[in-house]
């Protein structure tokens, strides 16, 4: 029973790293909003600064931020080290609980080495709910420095075309077979727009490292959190 119990958390624990790495990576980058043809591209944003508002896309820009990209791959690399760590650990733990069976049970020897490996199995599930937190905890950080980062990106390209007023939006198209996204297109907080769609200049910004986010903290490949 214990045995059950052990592997099952383990695998709990495994499909809640897996979450947590793939969550920005499931959703494949949503299509330009620019044209790639020959003909001339129009610009999405072109009369934000003569009408003095724009919208901006957030998720898209999330979906295709190169630099958040990185560190959330980054971190999916990490996961899986963990995971490989947390399965060895498992297999050693599961192979030190069959020796019991070379003991007679009630015997002293036998509640030796029973005792022993609910201790092992204990600091197993510590380490195991510790690191959990870690890859949450560093997760929320890499989302809120991304968050950062686009955000100074929006007021830095604002700031730069006089633009006073800049509202979110979602630019993707609505699948009318998809009752989630009919509901979101019906409750939009934007109905229309006219060329103030300024999602492409912050990404380009963003992706050519302008601006250098104040008071940003490192978040690179292997930071935070801990390396295993």
């Amino acid at each position: 029973m214990r045995k059950c119990l052990l592997v099952a958390a383990t695998a709990c624990f495994a499909v809640s790293f897996l979450t947590i790495s793939l969550k920005a990576q499931q959703t494949p980058p949503t299509q330009p909003r620019v044209a790639t043809t020959g003909q001339p591209a129009p610009q999405p944003g072109l009369n934000a600064p003569r009408y003095g508002f724009a919208v901006v896309d957030v998720s898209y820009i999330f979906k295709n931020y190169q630099r958040f990209k990185a560190m959330m791959d980054q971190m999916k690399v990490d996961v899986e080290g963990a995971e490989r760590t947390l399965s060895d650990e498992r297999n050693a733990i599961n192979q030190e609980a069959r020796k019991l069976e070379a003991f007679k049970p009630g015997s002293p020897e036998h509640q030796r080495e029973e005792e022993r490996i609910t201790e092992l199995k204990t600091k197993f599930n510590l380490k195991m709910t510790k690191q959990r937190k870690e890859f949450l905890d560093r997760e929320s950080k890499i989302y809120y420095q991304a968050y950062l980062e686009v955000n100074d990106a929006v007021k830095y390209f604002a700031l730069r075309n006089n633009i006073g007023l800049v509202l979110r939006f979602n630019g993707d198209p609505v699948d009318s077979n998809q009752r989630e996204e009919v509901l979101r297109a019906i409750n939009k907080p934007v109905v229309f727009q006219n060329g103030v769609d300024i999602t492409p200049d912050v990404l380009r910004d963003l992706d050519r490292g302008r601006p250098a986010p104040v008071g940003s903290v490192p978040v690179g490949p292997g930071i935070p959190g801990k390396q295993f």
